[in-house]
């Protein structure tokens, strides 16, 4: 299959760099932010890589109550 988008490091990544990586795609050949989204989403699908979702940089361990009872 051919793949229509440029890759950014000019190679295509494994799935284990583009799960770490936010940007897998040269950022030149997109005339907008929105197009870039989709076309990222678009290509993690391709490569097999879940997708991100809202809370993934929020910490899946509860936290301490703080001494002063306040969160």
């Amino acid at each position: 299959m051919d793949w229509k988008y440029r890759w950014k490091n000019g190679y295509r990544p494994s799935r284990d760099e583009a799960a770490k990586n936010p940007h897998l795609l040269d950022e030149s050949q997109f005339e907008n932010e929105q197009d870039r989204k989709i076309a990222e989403e678009t290509t993690r699908k391709h490569l097999g890589v879940p997708a991100a979702t809202l809370d993934e940089d929020q910490s899946i361990l509860p936290h301490a109550a703080s001494p002063n009872g306040k969160v």
